[in-house]
């Protein structure tokens, strides 16, 4: 494999392990947990894995002599920079235990689990990914572990090959499934322990146990670097409006990371539009006033921020996706096989007076991809809508009529981006390269527990990374029942850009002057080599939510 300059300095970095993983652990238990919401049902449906203890690493003096064990590893969803660095730091700790452990990889996703598709994962292998981007080592895939055939499927090559444990690295959908996983395995006696790591550049895989999911720095850093390159553009040229749709589809944690590190002058809050109660022509309203008032200044250029989740908090549309999940999920038989007039004609006629209203006065393109594509996990595929055309376009008629009114005098000419695959397999920054390691690690440091149900932990993230804390926190702990496909369902729950949280407030207080003036910032390219304030920092999202702690 031929490797650029970049790659090869890349290769010789050495992650910085939290001190209490440098030598032998052992596990402290905590407190029995609970789970965040709906107790009761969460208990019933994971009895065995339900209630377990927090776990924390500390240093033991007398360290026991570690057994050979086999491990098998897999990556499920979407990229995210940092993946190779948890296998490499799986390979190092399961390597640490005995030297003559071995780590299979299933490729392409849980599937290859199911199908016995698989890589022993050698030291040399490993040493050509470590610090890279990308999930090629074995690749990733969507498939969901949720049947019995399934899970019987995958224990017929955990057995032949002796797994001890099988490490799934993704996000909450797919922890979810390692949960559910764990519950049937420690139910039938199976003796194959199950670990999450949290994996999600939207960011929305946290809680006070879990501060950030990997990936998200890089490639919040990866945006903002092009975000900046554009605004630099934007205020040399003074012509141009650009709407720049970025990744986040259930949280805005993305696009508020990216406010606050380049200062744009329109930034929408996904959260902020359900609490407001606000329809689409609100938004559009509101930043065609923005644009009106920096025209009224000589000011015709600026930059909107879109995270692509939008249409999916406001109100209105959202009671409608609601509802056509529950009428496709209901008349799954009776659709199968319509042509696509004949089933936007038989969704319509199935929606209530009010969500059909909501539908006809979307564009009709729009309308097409709520009613027709779904995800795996029964998901509007929302990156499929150009939101960023949609609000360019409603924000140009909006300002036709505020011109016939007197109340824009001023040109407006849109341009529009959407950022979202070059962030996800970007080598990873130092902080997410050291993070992701030792998430790699201390999973490693779990299955020497012997523990199952368990996400792995690093806490204490805005620290060096020498005074992290390591541990583990059981599964069952993050989740809820939602709504899903017609059906409740036990899932991880989402975290959300809290209105109340530092990281909005910080933003929310300087917002006002980013639209009237042009504060940009350009943060430049992620920086690899040099001082650590210039290449070690976490994101402005982590900083904020730790000051004060």
């Amino acid at each position: 494999m031929k490797k650029s300059p970049l790659q090869k300095a890349r290769a010789a970095y050495k992650p910085k392990l939290p001190v209490v993983l440098t030598g032998a652990v052992k596990a402290v238990e905590g407190k029995p947990t609970e789970s965040v919401a709906d107790q009761a049902q969460i208990k019933a449906l994971f009895p065995n894995t339900y209630g377990l203890p927090e776990l924390r690493f500390e240093k033991n003096s007398t360290p026991a002599a570690g057994r050979p064990v086999n491990v098998g590893v897999i990556l499920s969803g979407g990229q995210a920079p940092g993946g190779h660095n948890v296998i490499s730091g799986l390979f190092d700790g399961i390597k640490r235990i005995h030297r003559d452990s071995r780590l299979f990889g299933f490729l392409m996703g849980p599937g290859g689990l199911v199908d016995h598709k698989y890589i022993e994962l050698t030291a040399a292998i490993i040493d050509e990914y470590r610090n890279t981007g990308g999930f090629d080592i074995i690749g990733s895939g969507r498939t969901k572990l949720e049947t019995k055939e399934q899970f019987d499927k995958g224990l017929e090559i955990i057995k032949e090959l002796d797994i001890k444990a099988i490490v799934i690295i993704g996000g909450d959908d797919s922890n979810t499934n390692a949960a559910v996983l764990a519950e049937y395995y420690k139910a039938i006696g199976a003796g194959v322990q199950v670990i999450g790591c949290p994996k999600t550049i939207d960011g929305d895989l946290k809680n006070e146990c879990i501060e950030t999911s990997f990936g998200f720095d890089t490639a919040t850093k990866v945006y903002s670097e092009v975000i900046g390159n554009i605004q630099r553009d934007c205020n040399s040229a003074k012509k141009y409006w650009h709407f720049i749709k970025l990744m986040g589809r259930s949280a805005s944690h993305i696009a508020l990371e990216c406010a606050l590190q380049v200062q744009p002058n329109v930034c929408i809050i996904s959260e902020e539009i359900e609490a407001k109660d606000m329809t689409l022509q609100d938004v559009v309203n509101s930043i065609a006033d923005t644009v009106a008032a920096r025209a009224s200044y000589g000011n015709n250029f600026g930059t909107v921020l879109i995270p692509e989740g939008l249409i999916e908090f406001i109100p209105a549309i959202k009671k409608l996706i609601a509802e056509l999940n529950n009428v496709l999920a209901a008349n799954a038989e009776a659709t199968a096989g319509l042509s696509t007039d004949a089933l936007e004609d038989f969704i319509k006629s199935h929606l209530s007076e009010a969500n059909a209203a909501t539908l006809a006065s979307l564009p009709a393109n729009v309308a097409r991809q709520l009613m027709l594509d779904r995800d795996p996990h029964g998901n509007v595929q929302v990156s499929l809508i150009e939101t960023e055309k949609l609000l360019s376009e409603m924000v140009a008629e909006r300002l036709k009529v505020m011109a016939a009114e007197g109340n824009f005098n001023g040109k407006f000419s849109a341009l529009h981006h959407f950022f979202g695959y070059e962030g996800r397999c970007a080598d990873p920054s130092n902080f997410d390269a050291d993070y992701c390691y030792a998430l790699g690690f201390n999973a490693a440091c779990l299955v020497n527990a012997g523990v199952t149900g368990y996400m792995s932990s690093i806490r204490n993230l805005t620290k060096p990374s020498v005074q992290w804390i390591a541990g583990g926190i059981p599964i069952t702990m993050m989740m809820n029942i939602e709504h899903r496909n017609g059906a409740d369902k036990p899932v991880i729950q989402k975290a959300l850009v809290r209105l109340d949280g530092a990281p909005f407030l910080k933003f929310a207080a300087q917002r006002d002057d980013w639209a009237m003036n042009t504060c940009y910032i350009y943060p430049g390219p992620i920086q690899y080599f040099g001082p650590a304030e210039v290449c070690d920092q976490p994101s402005l999202t982590l900083r904020y939510e730790h000051q004060g702690k």
